[in-house]
């Protein structure tokens, strides 16, 4: 069955910082946000580098226009089967060229693997912007302990 992308991203005419992950979760669709599984270190991470607590959906949206990073995903809807990207099939993407005109974004991370995929694949072409690959924080990235994801994570900060 198609899944179509339930959550708008989140940025405004000054966001710089483009984090794209690749498709919410069966809970972020849910909760209506991303990264809404408590599991995914995603806002941890954020909590730990920006030493900001973020306790509720407009504590994170006002975080990221804070820190001109804009949010979203680069599948617009899919087939999945759970939560697992390793079975995401029938892509549409989202229109990120569209996002980026609206902006003044000039550095594009993404969220794991298959986001970093999906974006080289069908709109880097168009944006002709490069992502720069960040490991994913899904807890099924088991192999990624949080310090380590810290180590990689810092480098948003940096830009």
């Amino acid at each position: 069955m198609m899944i179509r992308h339930p959550i708008p991203p989140v940025f405004d005419k000054d966001s710089e910082i483009l984090i794209l992950g690749s498709f919410p979760s069966p809970v972020s669709r849910e909760v209506g946000f991303f990264y809404g599984n408590k599991q995914n270190r995603f806002w941890p991470l954020m909590e730990r580098l920006f030493s900001v607590e973020l306790d509720s959906i407009a504590d994170k949206i006002l975080f990221l226009h804070s820190h001109h990073i804009a949010l979203w995903d680069v599948v617009g809807s899919c087939e999945i089967h759970g939560s697992g990207d390793e079975t995401i099939e029938d892509v549409s993407v989202n229109d990120i060229g569209k996002l980026i005109e609206e902006t003044r974004i000039r550095r594009i991370y993404t969220n794991g693997q298959k986001a970093s995929a999906i974006y080289r694949k069908k709109i880097y072409p168009d944006t002709r912007i490069l992502d720069y690959p960040l490991p994913s924080t899904s807890p099924r990235n088991a192999g990624w302990n949080f310090d380590r994801l810290l180590s990689s994570w810092t480098a948003i900060k940096e830009s």
